[in-house]
């Protein structure tokens, strides 16, 4: 028996065809075994998949064998329900196929298994099969945030995981699966793996103004690690409202508020003193409290020290999660335009704070220039992202440019010639 490939001689004939048109309609006629209608080939091979009835293990492999001596298998495609395939390797004798990717959970597949006897006659048989559920203590799910709503244009889309993943590989295989959509469209657009947990997605630059924005995950039945599978995620869409950017100078006590790249107000502020400087960077709106007890202990200031305080605060807009906040301040009126006076906040009057408070809403950007203060943490500590370079944001990714398609899967597979 001869077990060479006969893939040659089909393809010479398919060549032929091409080349003398209707005159050589007896290649397909002359008896070749390959032309004849393929037989149930369901006797001559053994497939791995499960009983009727029941469900395949996705955690393992799917194999097709060749029954006997007296056949063997010259391709085999295995596609899921959406017709990607899954790759696979048949040996070079042709007796076994099993795959080389993982099967995702909740999914149906379609196999095509097609072989030849030992007279070269063709057979195919197609099965089909679906793949069972993981535990739910391997699913990996994800809770997109912040919550639906409206947004300034420097709102991070975040991504929490209620698993831990670490090694690379699988970090890449959830990010392929995350997407985010903008219409308009955002210039760029990447996730930044925080932590194991944590990614944050932004574009190069904020969000366009008046967009919709829409995160979703694909992860459902994707095999993440040797026990973590993708378990369902809720979406979420949020929209974006105009660009409102207020910049503060603590060099000239001033703060400009632009809305869509137009000055609409200017406003006379006081900043941290020596020894509380405000922090620089970009901040964005966490979100705005008419009423909050500040107290000097909460940013470690001993009771009844000199720079001990406690105060009643309207009109706050938070910028930091470790308190420093956008106010009023008109105990500190005789300063504001004039010096740095506060313990970290931006004081103002009461009437240019509620003029604030009511202009912006979590998501705006507010940034600061000029002072002696630290840098915004970039996390940790509010949305600091934007203080992170386009090029070091996209190192925090785990996908290369390049490797942002997924690679290309072989579609036939068989015995190597």
């Amino acid at each position: 028996m001869d077990h060479s490939p006969r893939i040659r001689t089909v393809l010479g004939c398919t060549v032929l065809v091409a080349a003398l048109g209707a005159g050589v309609t007896a290649c397909g006629s002359s008896g070749h075994p390959l032309s004849a209608k393929p037989y149930d080939a369901a006797s001559q091979i053994s497939f791995s998949g499960p009983q009727k009835g029941r469900k395949a293990n996705p955690d393992k492999p799917l194999e097709v064998t060749s029954q006997g001596d007296e056949g063997r298998i010259t391709d085999v495609t295995a596609t899921d329900a959406m017709g990607r395939y899954v790759a696979g390797e048949l040996s070079a004798d042709g007796r076994r196929w099993h795959t080389t990717s993982p099967l995702a959970a909740e999914a149906q597949y379609t196999v095509r298994v097609s072989t030849e006897d030992e007279d070269g006659a063709p057979g195919r048989k197609v099965l089909t099969f679906e793949t069972g559920d993981p535990s739910s203590e391997k699913a990996l799910k994800v809770r997109f945030g912040p919550e639906g709503g409206t947004y300034g244009v420097g709102q991070p889309i975040t991504a929490t995981l209620n698993k831990a993943v670490r090694d690379g590989k699988s970090r890449a295989i959830v990010e392929r699966a995350l997407t985010v959509d903008s219409k308009p469209e955002a210039d760029g657009g990447s996730w930044y793996w925080v932590d194991s947990k944590t990614l944050h997605y932004r574009p190069k630059e904020y969000w366009p103004a008046h967009a919709t924005i829409t995160a979703r995950s694909n992860l459902k039945g994707l095999k993440v690690t040797d026990s973590l599978w993708g378990g369902a995620s809720k979406p979420l869409t949020i929209a974006t409202g105009d660009r409102i950017e207020a910049i503060t100078d603590a060099g000239s006590h001033s703060m400009t508020v632009y809305r869509n790249g137009e000055a609409i107000n200017e406003i006379p502020v006081t900043t941290g003193k020596a020894g509380f400087e405000t922090r620089n960077g970009v901040k964005v709106v966490l979100g705005k409290e008419y009423f909050v007890r500040m107290r000097g202990t909460s940013i470690g200031i001993s009771e009844g020290s000199s720079d001990s305080y406690d105060l009643p605060v309207y009109y706050a807009t938070r910028v930091t999660w470790s308190g420093e906040y956008v106010h009023a301040a008109p105990w500190s009126v005789g300063s504001q335009g004039a010096a740095n006076v506060s313990h970290g906040c931006t004081g103002m009057s009461t009437s240019n704070a509620a003029w604030f408070f009511k202009t912006v809403r979590a998501g705006d950007i507010v940034k600061v220039v000029g002072s002696y203060g630290q840098e915004m943490d970039p996390f940790g500590n509010g949305f600091g992202d934007w203080n992170v370079s386009w090029k070091k944001w996209r190192e925090g990714s785990a996908l290369t440019p390049e490797g942002k398609a997924d690679p290309a899967v072989q579609a036939r597979l068989s015995p190597a010639v």
